[in-house]
């Protein structure tokens, strides 16, 4: 499931850089889309890789770490520009990135050899 929202969530960000970035920033510049569309590219790699090493039976750990990794990041840049960005954006970030970071930092202890 988490590699499946990474890459839907990914996708998505992709798809509409732009509204992404009007959510979560307050504005959708050039320059808001590229981020956007460059946020959405990185989960969809983080989750593609994690759905093929499910698939082939290979490490999960590095790419559920490298999601949590993104998903802090994420978390700690929005908090540190919280009183110059949109609410929907501090509170839906805050929660997608505390959700994404908890629930692969518990899988990749579930799943350490």
């Amino acid at each position: 499931m988490i590699a499946l929202g990474r890459v839907g969530l990914g996708a998505g960000f992709v798809a509409a850089p732009g509204l992404v970035a009007r959510l979560w920033v307050g504005e959708g510049g050039t320059g808001a889309r590229v981020l956007g569309a460059g946020f959405g590219a990185r989960d969809v790699a983080i989750g593609a890789g994690l759905w093929h090493a499910l698939e082939h039976d290979r490490d999960t750990h590095t790419w559920l770490l490298a999601g949590a990794a993104g998903d802090v990041a994420d978390g700690l840049a929005t908090l540190a520009a919280r009183n110059s960005l949109p609410l929907v954006g501090r509170v839906g970030v805050a929660a997608f990135a505390a959700t994404g970071a908890g629930l692969s930092l518990w899988a990749a202890r579930q799943l350490a050899p």
